[in-house]
């Protein structure tokens, strides 16, 4: 048995990180050369102002006068630049954001494990292409593009950390700060000359990140007055800002600026998902090489109302997707796209001769086709030639033909067929994800014969002890033994040629030892008759998991399956010897504690008291211990392990969902009773009452218990209390789209690893995992995605994570349960006894 269980672990943990191998490997390629536009560009200096958490919506929505609340950048709409919606992807998150606006390329899936602060792999940025950048803002996002440049040429000036607090009184301070801080740099500046020399120089950038929006946002949600009075101080800083820097330059027109925002915010105040209201943003767009405002009279290609609601139908609306932004602003100040933008040129926002934008497009696809190009050759080195198929529509003379009849064209001066470049662009992109994802069929396989055969194994354990063989003839295994050897030599050799990952041999070789296990044991012995130790039809029947897999997606199906447990003490006869027990389910009340005054104070702005703080950080570290101070009866320990886990969970609740756990537990409780009274049903009157049975007493775990027909109706209700458990806490979106609400009892300064363990502990606490099928499991894991919002991604690894985790957890959980329920602290050698 104890071979049984270290192999069952060996193979979990093995395809339990698989998924971050076949899916979550970072796309990002490195070694190409920058391209820029080879023409003078239309500006010296780029200012970059990133008003994060700000919704689309928020800004451009006139107020109910017919006023703006942003006049300043109302006034750019109407007259000076350019304006619409910039589309950002899921996950709508700070660092991703920034990531796509600054260096032009979508989030990088392997960040999955990697929070906020950090890309996983270093990347190239306007700003690293830049002569000089100074940036002024947050700690969270500053540090990570002057981390990843080239040379000591990006300044950082950021506020301590601890400003970023979620109760404070004023979160609009964090934007005054940056303003104020911009406009010292600038009258510090006329009197250094050394300074002064460097910003009068070309390929400038000036990046002015605020978080004061969206951290109000998150504290008072995006309608509260607070929200939207820190957008009219942006507004308003923004001018000044702006007057400042002019003067500085003498007006000479050669200053871009740029306003936008990384992601939106839901009227709940999260973000992280791809709600429309997380997803779009403002941009707007004004100076050196800008395009100035447009009327049109013709209806717009935009069927969303917008234009209606925030009265600029009358304006040009050009959307844009988040990433396209990057290679805008690498070309209004002339600097190289970064190498591994996604990105494409937004042509209606340049005002410039029709050749530079002709150039510009150009640089843009020849930029994402060196992208494609080494994707190709990385893949083209490490597959053998007669195996490596490559992607149709860009093959090698493809790309010949594309690139020289482009050239021709610009040459031609005929520079309306810019398609040309666009249709190489799209085919680059797609042939990116291609070569990325090249490896992912061979991977699956590897684990879908590890998952069958590791599936098979247990099949063959559960026929050998439970089934009795008066018949076997002994087959010899020399041969079998050979050939799964032959098989080893054959797979590693061929890994060694295509010079593949170390874990790549740890997948393919894993099912070689599974399936020798398989079939030496099945060919051991071949069945004349047989006889089933229990009663016949007792020991084995078709259960589906069907079910609990709908139940993931549609929790309409945990109804179904409580329902068929209610139903089942009816059909048995069971209801008359315990409706009491039932009687006793109508007196179930709100048992839920609610941190109010936490909540009180945050309203208003008073902070988060210290003696709460203590007190809830004091009730997380000692609800593992508290228990251990009870009596090991049964029903008292399981009350206390109940009460010191819930009184957490209530700590990190933020409504009525504090109601879920105590009606969860009543209804276990009362499925234990009413298992008692079906073996007393079943003529076993010998059997031990509940209130007398004590964890610590000894128990011979050498003793195997035949499997009998109601283990399996045990395991189908037992699998859907823990799949409710799971979903009824309802907490997957708010790890995967970033709530903070939920742990102010125990900090409110930003710290997303703190927040997000504390809520990862929230969803754990009723989390139990013990015996779910290795089906559900192969199933989940072609549903796992690698692309959408940490709540899709996230959800789709929680998923795969449940049903992988059922050994791993289960050799921990045994040691915890038996630590938990049987052993007892004893604090004083003489201590009054209440329970025995």
């Amino acid at each position: 048995m104890i071979t049984f269980f270290v192999i069952g672990l060996t193979v979990h943990v093995v395809f339990f990180i698989s998924i971050f191998d076949i899916y979550f490997t970072s796309p990002l390629v490195h070694g190409m050369t920058p391209h820029s536009t080879p023409l003078e560009p239309p500006a010296s200096r780029l200012v970059l102002v990133v008003a994060d958490g700000l919704r689309a919506d928020s800004l451009f929505t006139p107020l109910p006068n017919g006023s703006s609340r942003t006049p300043y950048l109302r006034g750019i709409i109407e007259d000076k630049g350019t304006w619409g919606v910039s589309h950002t992807r899921v996950p709508t998150e700070s660092r991703p954001g920034h990531v796509a606006l600054i260096a032009g390329f979508y989030e990088d899936v392997s960040a999955v494990a990697k929070g906020w602060k950090e890309n996983p792999v270093e990347f190239d940025s306007v700003f690293n292409e830049s002569r000089h950048t100074w940036c002024w803002g947050s700690p969270d996002i500053l540090p990570m593009f002057a981390k990843g440049a080239s040379g000591d040429h990006v300044y950082t000036h950021t506020y301590p950390a601890v400003e970023e607090d979620f109760a404070s009184t004023d979160a609009s301070k964090l934007d005054s700060w940056v303003f104020t801080q911009v406009k010292s740099f600038f009258k510090s500046a006329q009197s250094n000359s050394t300074l002064k020399a460097s910003l009068w120089e070309d390929k400038n950038v000036f990046f002015l990140h605020l978080l004061g929006i969206d951290t109000n946002g998150h504290a008072h949600r995006p309608m509260s007055q607070e929200y939207l009075d820190n957008i009219g101080l942006v507004d308003a800083g923004l001018a000044e800002v702006v007057s400042i820097i002019e003067d500085f330059f003498d007006n000479d027109g050669k200053t871009a600026y740029v306003f936008t925002s990384d992601h939106g915010m839901t009227n709940w105040g999260s973000h992280g998902a791809g709600h429309p209201s997380e997803t779009l943003t403002p941009l707007v767009a004004w100076g050196a090489g800008v395009q100035k405002a447009k009327g049109v009279t013709e209806p717009q290609p935009y069927n969303d109302g917008f234009l209606q609601d925030w009265k600029l139908e009358h304006l040009r609306r050009v959307d844009v997707s988040q990433a396209d932004i990057a290679p805008l602003m690498a070309s209004l100040i002339g600097v190289p796209i970064p190498v591994n933008s996604v990105g494409v040129l937004p042509l209606l926002y340049l005002n410039n001769s029709e050749r530079f934008k002709a150039e510009s497009m150009y640089t843009n696809a020849i930029q994402v086709l060196e992208q494609f190009k080494m994707k190709m050759m990385q893949k083209k080195e490490t597959t053998l030639s007669f195996l490596f198929t490559p992607y149709q529509l860009l093959t090698e003379s493809k790309q010949a033909e594309f690139t020289q009849k482009a050239r021709i064209l610009i040459q031609l001066e005929k520079y309306e067929d810019i398609s040309l470049c666009q249709s190489l662009i799209s085919h680059s992109l797609e042939g990116l994800v291609y070569y990325h994802t090249y490896d992912r069929f061979f991977l699956g396989c590897s684990v879908v014969l590890g998952f069958v055969g590791w599936t098979s194994y247990v099949v063959l354990v559960i026929l050998k002890t439970h089934l009795v063989f008066f018949s076997c003839v002994q087959i010899p295994g020399r041969n079998l033994a050979r050939l799964c050897t032959c098989v080893a030599v054959v797979i590693t050799v061929f890994l060694l040629i295509q010079r593949s990952p170390i874990t790549y041999y740890i997948y393919c070789l894993l099912p070689v030892p599974v399936w020798y296990s398989v079939l030496k044991d099945a060919q051991n012995f071949t069945c004349v008759s047989l006889t089933v130790r229990n009663k016949p039809g007792s020991c084995m029947a078709v259960y589906f998991c069907c079910p609990q897999v709908v139940s993931f997606f549609h929790r309409a199906m945990l109804t179904v399956g409580l329902a068929v447990l209610s139903l089942w003490p009816f059909l048995s006869g069971l209801f008359g010897k315990a409706k009491v027990i039932y009687r006793l389910m109508l007196l179930v009340a709100v048992c839920a504690y609610v941190p109010s005054l936490t909540h009180s104070s945050l309203q208003q702005k008073r902070g988060l008291p210290l003696l709460n703080q203590i007190i809830s950080w004091s009730t997380l570290a000692s609800s593992i211990f508290v228990p251990l101070l009870s009596s090991t009866r049964l029903f008292h320990r399981l009350l206390s392990i109940f009460l010191s886990l819930t009184s957490t969970y209530l700590l990190l609740s933020t409504g009525s969902e504090a109601l879920f756990p105590p009606v969860l537990s009543w209804l276990m409780f009362v499925w234990i009773n009413i298992e008692q009274e079906a073996l007393l049903a079943q003529g076993m009157s010998s059997r031990q009452e509940l209130s007398t049975i004590d964890f610590s007493a000894n128990i011979d775990i050498t003793k195997i218990r035949q499997l009998k027909l109601d283990d399996i109706r045990r395991s189908y209700f037992f699998v859907f209390f823990i799949i409710t458990a799971f979903f009824g806490t309802g907490n997957i979106a708010s790890i995967n789209s970033f709530d903070p609400a939920s742990v102010y009892c125990f900090l409110t300064v930003f710290n997303p690893f703190i927040m997000g363990g504390l809520m990862m502990w929230k969803v754990l606490l009723f989390l139990i995992v013990l015996v779910i099928s290795d089906l559900m499991a192969l199933h989940f894991f072609f549903m796992v995605q690698d692309y959408g919002s940490w709540l899709d991604i996230g959800t789709s690894i929680s998923h795969y994570v449940i049903v992988m985790s059922m050994t791993i957890f289960l050799m921990l959980l045994s040691v915890v349960t038996h630590v938990l329920t049987s052993q007892r602290l004893v604090l004083w050698r003489q201590r009054k006894m209440h329970f025995p």
